[in-house]
């Protein structure tokens, strides 16, 4: 029966990640999640259920919007496919419990986040604020506790808006978005504080590789925008996977 559990929770994470899709398409446009019905983005007719099936319809599909052919990102699936991953790994890890919930739900804003900033670069309020608070509620239940959880949110969100602060106040220009802000605070209610610092540090160092290799490249400026709410998300899941462990090898130094 575990494998059939396992397959059943796999394919609730397919469909969530469906879901997911429309939240990263809708939520930048205002739009309403409910209303109306799925449809081609290109030609607007209405998909039927079976256009829908997630990962499977876009495999099956070619790629192309089966009336008039345009191209469907291959994001779509792929957000499916990882969405379905996510479900997965936490249900192996976690069994069931409020710590399998409160992981895949802080797993699916990640996602969210990660698309819509890479591509519009924005952070939804809508998305990091209950965030904030559901990532305390679960602490209440959950490690890291209601207590690093609160200090979590009090330094992710005090830590880079004194950096944003300053570097406008310096430069000025503003370097760090109010939305980078929330989001670190919301990830600091979900981890913890120590955590939440690891997940800061290892951002900050994916951040400024990629800026330097954009800089060396003549791809970017100084001046050019990165998405930092990409690099936090994938910063968020090394330190769910390997935090622990990352600040055991740190502490040891001293």
């Amino acid at each position: 029966m575990s494998w059939l559990l396992e397959v059943f929770v796999t394919l609730l994470g397919l469909a969530v990640g469906s879901f997911l899709n429309v939240c990263i398409y809708r939520l930048p446009l205002g739009k309403s999640l409910a209303y109306p019905p799925s449809a081609c983005t290109d030609c607007g007719r209405a998909l039927r259920w079976f256009e829908n099936v997630p990962v499977v319809a876009w495999l099956a599909l070619g790629g192309r919007c089966r009336s008039c052919q345009a191209s469907i990102s291959p994001v779509y699936p792929l957000v499916e496919a990882f969405t379905g991953l996510l479900f997965w790994w936490a249900w192996r890890l976690y069994d069931p419990g409020w710590l399998f919930v409160s992981h895949v739900t802080f797993g699916c804003a990640l996602v969210v986040l990660f698309v819509i900033d890479l591509r519009h670069r924005i952070l939804p309020n809508v998305i990091t604020l209950p965030g904030i608070v559901l990532g305390l509620l679960f602490s209440v239940v959950n490690p890291p506790g209601w207590v690093s959880s609160l200090i979590g949110i009090v330094l992710g969100g005090l830590i880079p808006y004194v950096i944003a602060v300053t570097y406008e106040r310096l430069r000025g220009v503003e370097g760090l978005g109010m939305g980078d802000v929330k989001m670190l605070a919301m990830i600091g209610a979900f981890l913890g504080w120590p955590l939440m610092i690891v997940t800061l540090v290892l951002a900050s160092f994916m951040g400024s590789v990629v800026g330097v290799g954009m800089m060396v490249g003549r791809r970017g400026g100084m001046k050019y925008e990165l998405p930092f709410g990409t690099f936090l998300t994938l910063a968020s899941f090394v330190a769910l996977l390997v935090g622990p462990q990352i600040l055991s090898w740190y502490l040891g130094y001293f």
